[in-house]
């Protein structure tokens, strides 16, 4: 019986050392592969923001769902994409998505906030939009006079806001995983979790995520904004340090 239990407990240590000394040679990117936490994300808003954050997710290896006014394009949108991509109406997404994605016109917000309540309620919400006063009217006016971090909380009661995604080209959101860390994402919001899962989600679209501070700082993440552009992470806290 001692033998036989020896025996046994030298295979073990075999097995568990040719495990870690795979482990040990098993290429760092292989690893991160294998490790990565899937995630399901709605994304409401499926023009060039929203398909250019959903495919870029996608291939990263979260399940993404596309909702919009018009789901034939949706479809079409997530059939191009291929997989991990699926479309569904707003109300399927918000229920689909453990993190939601919000990029659409400022002007949607308030009816996005009433026919979503259920959904939004405690769920992280990445806020995309902006508001643009030529095209989404007096809400937009109203937003930049309050700050658009604290209108969206308003707008979405009950939601955990990370405002980020507001003031780099959706192309160059496309491709910013080709040179991963190499530029900053400001983002702003007052839930520490619902920043640590956003922060993941940037990076895994190839930004570095930056918080800048709370919601209130949200004003200052819209085009035109001395944190728009594509910046390294150095510049954005240098900037972010002086508003």
């Amino acid at each position: 019986m001692c033998a036989d239990r020896l025996l046994l407990k030298r295979r073990e240590f075999l097995t568990r050392s040719v495990l870690l000394s795979g482990i040990a040679l098993c290429p760092s990117w292989l690893l991160a592969a294998t490790t990565t936490q899937k995630t399901k994300i709605g994304i409401i808003g499926s023009g060039n923001v929203g398909s250019a954050l959903g495919g870029a997710w996608a291939k990263a290896g979260h399940l993404v769902m596309f909702a919009s006014r018009h789901l034939d394009e949706d479809k079409a949108l997530a059939a191009k994409i291929g997989a991990n991509a699926s479309a569904g109406t707003p109300d399927q997404a918000a229920s689909f998505g453990d993190v939601l994605v919000l990029a659409v016109p400022y002007r949607a917000l308030p009816d996005l906030g009433k026919t979503l309540a259920t959904q939004l309620k405690g769920k992280v919400v990445i806020d995309a939009c902006n508001p643009y006063p030529n095209r989404d009217g007096e809400i937009a006016n109203w937003a930049r006079e309050k700050g658009s971090g604290l209108a969206s909380k308003e707008l979405l009661p009950g939601a955990r806001i990370v405002r980020a995604f507001n003031a780099v080209g959706a192309g160059r959101m496309a491709a910013a995983h080709e040179t991963p860390g190499r530029y900053a994402m400001p983002i702003a919001s007052d839930d520490k979790e619902a920043v640590e899962i956003a922060s993941r989600l940037i990076r895994d679209v190839g930004y570095e995520p930056i918080l800048i501070g709370g919601l209130e700082k949200g004003k200052h993440l819209i085009p035109g904004s001395p944190l728009a552009g594509e910046q390294s992470p150095e510049e954005i806290k240098k900037i972010a340090a002086t508003l």
